[in-house]
């Protein structure tokens, strides 16, 4: 298993978007998920080929990932179902 800072939203921008020493990192949108209330960050990169963006969701263990963390569904058990 990958350490925290692995997952950190600064190795995870270095990892996906690859900026080079002179190429700025602009975060252009930052809220939360209207399910669940997670937070997301938009990250993006002016580079010679053009503009590069990425989503980064914020994961429950501090962990930003380019996938959103699973949904938290309501569960039902045999104990809910049982008269």
């Amino acid at each position: 298993m990958k350490s925290t800072n692995e997952q950190s939203l600064r190795s995870q921008v270095e990892k996906w978007l690859a900026p080079g020493p002179t190429t700025s990192v602009h975060v252009v949108e930052f809220s939360r998920t209207p399910s669940g209330g997670r937070r997301y960050v938009c990250v993006e990169t002016a580079q010679q080929v053009g503009l590069r963006a990425l989503f980064f969701f914020r994961h429950d263990d501090g962990r930003w990932c380019v996938f959103p963390p699973a949904a938290d569904w309501p569960t039902m058990t045999a104990g809910r179902l049982a008269l």
